[in-house]
């Protein structure tokens, strides 16, 4: 519920606070007072497009502040969806610059217009001059009628069914496309197998190959350095002599001072380490040897690895990877009739399922649409629609898809003599307004918004149609907040709460403001309404309006 609403700098609106109330809120006052400009503020604070234009001359921007509460379910569900907090009472604002930028929050938290328009359709339903009518809409259409039918279960879990059978067949025409590749392919993958396979490659293998290619190639080189190593070792001119005068010092050394004898040990470690040094500079001097015949094989080998290197992968460990993928895309071609045989069978059951559902939605659907195209052509009479008749169409689809087998189209025959036709093309503002109001007297109980705002619905009736509406309006606000803008004194007169519009000047400005009307203020301008403020008669008349009693002469 819409308990307040504070509009600053919007065209003719300096600084307006609007607190409305539960049951009927009507708003009155002259033409041109600036009534509908709330209407507009209401609609730019749930999310409809900004107009720099709009800014009042002299300030910077337009600031709107709405405050609700009793927040109902599917209000609760937008904000935990876009990731805001969820209290008891939701206060959203919005501003505008005067450069046309704009800006929006919710209880404090930054937000996208995007989202505060999801957040507006879950608490207010606004159908006012400007705003683009929603009635028209059939996504609204459909969704109406399965709130009226009992339906929205049903709907959703077609929904839900849906999504899994497109992702089943989804899921199948992968398949059938990867095997159709593969076959394709098929020729070519056995020869990249086949390639790789004769190639007998070991992993790390181009590490061992390019060092024992390098160590032929130096093979000269490297023999020569290794025997001079060994001689160094071995021979008297070597290290050898040295050593042994070293050993033969630490003898002398150890026969004065015994207890250098433990150095001894040092020596040794150090005549031990040479040895094999020797003994392996020998063994590597006699094993390697030029052998142009084995550098060639390995040139050969390197070969072989590079060229599938340039065809499959850097490495062999990419190769190889190839040849493993190779491998399962052929194996596809045999495992993907076993498997399509399973995704089939699961794909029958969801289509069975969603067959199913979709079935029971269109049965809900159909005994919906006539209950409801009966209530509302029999509300239509006393709304100025006299031998009007209201239809509610189901149109099959092929194939059913989301939204079920069939598409919903409200339709409309307001003159006689007439087809039906879809109310967009059917009906005019004022009509489409009351149109309106017939299907929210019928759906009342089901709607899930908790404000409904009515603009232009008295457009072209009067009289005792006007006490008709009053009274539709006055059903509606039984279940509902509504907020009605209107210049007949039988609709106003049933309000709970009322407020008036009076359009001034303010430095030389003109200034719109509003006033909460109580007792005989409230007459007055009834009274107003009725033609004249000042006549007796007129008072008398909107009192009796206002008590719903008749009026004597």
């Amino acid at each position: 519920m819409l308990r307040s609403l504070r509009v600053r700098d919007l065209a003719t609106v300096a600084d307006v606070t609007l607190e409305l109330g539960p049951g009927l809120n009507v708003l009155t006052g002259e033409t041109g007072a600036g009534k509908s400009m709330l209407v507009d503020a209401l609609a730019l604070l749930l999310g409809d497009r900004a107009d720099r234009a709009a800014v009042r001359p002299g300030a910077a921007r337009i600031m709107i502040d709405g405050e609700f509460g009793d927040l109902g379910v599917a209000v609760a569900s937008v904000l935990s969806d876009a990731g805001l907090d969820g209290e008891e009472v939701l206060v959203i604002r919005r501003e505008v610059t005067s450069e046309g930028r704009s800006r929006a929050w919710v209880n404090g938290s930054p937000t996208t217009i995007g989202v505060l328009g999801q957040i507006g359709a879950a608490l207010v339903d606004l159908h006012g001059q400007h705003q683009t009518v929603a009635l028209a809409d059939r996504a609204v259409q459909r969704r109406l009628l399965d709130t009226y039918a009992g339906a929205g279960d049903d709907a959703a879990r077609v929904r839900e069914l849906h999504l899994a059978l497109s992702a089943s067949l989804e899921a199948i025409a992968q398949l059938l496309q990867r095997r159709d590749e593969a076959v394709r392919r098929a020729d070519w993958l056995g020869h990249v197998v086949r390639e790789i396979d004769e190639a007998r490659l070991r992993p790390g293998e181009e590490e061992e190959l390019a060092a024992e290619s390098h160590r032929l190639a130096q093979a000269g080189t490297l023999g020569e350095h290794a025997r001079r190593l060994r001689a160094l070792l071995e021979e008297e001119e070597g290290v050898a002599g040295p050593l042994g005068r070293v050993r033969r010092t630490l003898d002398a050394l150890a026969r004065l001072d015994p207890p250098v004898e433990g150095w001894r040990d040092l020596l040794n470690s150090a005549w031990a380490g040479l040895d094999e040094l020797g003994r392996l500079a020998a063994e590597y001097a006699d094993d390697i040897s030029d052998d142009p015949d084995r550098l060639t094989d390995l040139e050969r080998r390197r070969e072989v690895i590079r060229r599938l290197s340039a065809k499959h992968g850097a490495t062999i460990e990419e190769i190889l990877e190839v040849r493993r993928e190779a491998v399962a895309e052929l194996a596809l071609i045999d495992d993907a009739t076993q498997e399509l045989q399973q995704m089939e069978r699961q794909a029958a059951a969801a289509r069975r399922a969603f067959d199913e559902a979709a079935g029971c939605l269109t049965a809900r659907r159909k005994e919906g649409a006539a209950r409801l195209s009966d209530e509302v052509t029999r509300v239509l009479p006393g709304l100025a629609l006299a031998g009007a008749e209201f239809t509610v169409e189901l149109v099959p689809v092929e194939p059913p898809g989301l939204d079920g087998a069939e598409r919903v189209i409200f339709q409309a025959r307001l003159n006689a003599g007439m087809s039906a036709r879809p109310i967009a093309q059917a009906a005019s503002g004022g009509e489409l307004s009351r149109l309106m109001l017939a299907l929210k007297v019928a759906v009342a109980r089901h709607d899930e918004a908790a404000t409904l705002v009515f603009d232009e619905i008295d457009q072209g009736i009067g009289g005792e149609t006007g006490l008709r509406v009053g009274a539709a309006l006055e059903r509606v606000a039984a279940r509902h907040q509504v907020l009605v803008i209107t210049h007949l004194p039988q609709i106003a007169a049933r309000g709970d709460r009322h407020l008036v519009v009076a359009k001034g000047t303010r430095a030389g400005i003109a200034t719109s403001d509003v006033s909460v009307l109580h007792g005989e203020d409230r007459v007055i301008e009834i009274a107003r309404m009725l033609g004249d403020a000042e006549d007796p008669h007129a008072r008398r008349l909107a009192a009796s309006l206002m008590s719903g009693s008749p009026v004597s002469g």
